[in-house]
């Protein structure tokens, strides 16, 4: 078996990537891509994975395992997050990375899509810990990334506290500050305003405009929102402040429920103060799963993927699936949704692009060493939003697609199309 089939057969076997690469499949076959340029788009461009030991604070040093997936350079530098998480794996990552890159093109951003991982758990680790591990990871990555190369943002188990930390490493190493080498980073580092609540800002703002289009007003509307991080929270701030009524909220540690509304605000709060959703006053206990077959107008899926299955897809009550997290849909789960016809998707390279749009505006005033003011990066962020959900409904209409891989199509048909421009270097 060659290198490169060996590497093709130990992608697939990943469940996450598995995933991504029939939804690939599926609409190559729609664009009816033939069968060079289908592996060209369809594979990573590069694959790295190194050893970073760190000294522990007991004193023992313990040899961790980092990934980094750059999709594809064709369109411009990869582009994507960095997340501690004990279960990463290269599969998923190069998945993550696949999506980002049809998220980028998608939304017209000069990027290709990356992605990167480190298996630990930043739960179980001090400050100290989580620094040195991030610096030795940045060291072991400078050959392949850079402003114009790579540029990583904050994902799970990640933030811009470790976004800093990479660009002290990397711009040390160039002998001056480089504040593009990463987004998501401080604002006193040169990062910008409207970033941290981005994506879940951006999934409440097409959730917003989807209710306005399937004639639903957001004063009547319910929503149950899986996954209480940083983009569950924003998404659900947003949609109250919108003045839909959110029912049920659920994080790690168990979900929330309340049929006439959860106060968003006070459970902010109580989330600071405690660490979790569980316990919040005025509220009652149920089941994480059974939350999400409760009937609401909208669920948002904000947490890990592959949550809406086969066994579960049958029993959603929802009119609108907004997904927040990346890949929460499975393939059998899409084709049961299909058939129903009664559930409408933002399909997430749409619904959570905001994140990497307002990462883009910060390399770009990186770049460009001029500051925008929150109120203008939000305003850019709701016009791009805007204008990609136009694209895509308009080629659902048009090819008579669903909403994922119609989505899916354009940012597939834009890479392809750079690929078939720029030719094949000898």
């Amino acid at each position: 078996m060659s290198a490169v089939s060996k590497m093709k057969k130990e992608l697939l076997s990943d469940p996450v990537f598995s995933m991504a690469a029939e939804q690939f499949d599926r609409v190559a076959d729609v664009l009816e891509l033939d069968e060079e340029l289908r592996d060209r788009c369809k594979w990573p461009k590069r694959i790295s994975t190194v050893a970073c030991p760190i000294r522990r604070d007991n004193g023992t040093v313990e040899t961790f395992f980092g990934h980094r997936v750059q999709h594809h350079l064709s369109r411009g530098p990869t582009k994507g997050g960095l997340r501690y998480h004990p279960k990463v794996s290269v599969g998923e990552v190069a998945a993550l990375a696949m999506w980002m890159n049809w998220k980028c093109a998608l939304a017209g951003l000069p990027y290709g899509g990356g992605k990167g991982g480190i298996q630990c758990d930043p739960t179980m680790m001090s400050i100290g810990e989580q620094e040195r591990l991030t610096r030795r990871f940045t060291m072991e990555m400078i050959p392949f990334i850079g402003v114009e190369v790579d540029v990583m943002a904050p994902d799970m188990g990640t933030n811009e506290q470790t976004m800093a930390w990479i660009l002290d490493t990397y711009s040390t190493h160039a002998g001056h500050l480089v504040p593009g080498i990463v987004t998501g980073k401080p604002v006193d580092l040169q990062g910008t305003e409207g970033r941290t609540e981005a994506t879940g800002r951006g999934v409440g703002f097409l959730v917003y405009r989807m209710l306005d289009k399937l004639n639903i007003r957001c004063s009547e509307a319910t929503a149950v929102i899986q996954g209480f991080g940083n983009v569950g929270r924003h998404a659900a701030i947003t949609l109250a402040n919108y003045g839909v009524k959110v029912i049920g909220i659920s994080d790690v540690r168990g979900a929330v429920w309340n049929d006439k509304g959860l106060s968003v605000e006070d459970l902010c709060k109580h989330v600071d103060s405690h660490g979790s959703v569980v316990g919040f006053p005025e509220s009652e206990s149920i089941d994480p799963e059974e939350m999400l077959i409760q009937l609401c107008d909208v669920l948002v899926p904000a947490a890990v993927d592959m949550v809406i299955h086969k066994g579960n897809a049958a029993e959603l009550k929802c009119r609108l699936l907004a997904e927040a997290a990346n890949g929460p849909t499975t393939p059998e789960a899409d084709r049961i949704i299909e058939e129903r016809g009664d559930i409408t998707i933002i399909p997430d390279i749409l619904c959570n692009s905001g994140g990497v749009i307002v990462s883009y505006f910060e390399w770009v005033q990186n770049l460009q060493r001029f500051n925008w003011s929150r109120a203008e990066v939000i305003a850019k962020l709701e016009t791009q939003l805007e204008h990609s959900l136009e694209r895509v409904l308009q080629v659902q209409k048009r090819r008579g697609l669903t909403p994922r891989v119609a989505a899916t199509a354009l940012g597939v048909e834009e890479t392809a199309k750079a690929k078939s421009k720029r030719g094949l270097f000898p």
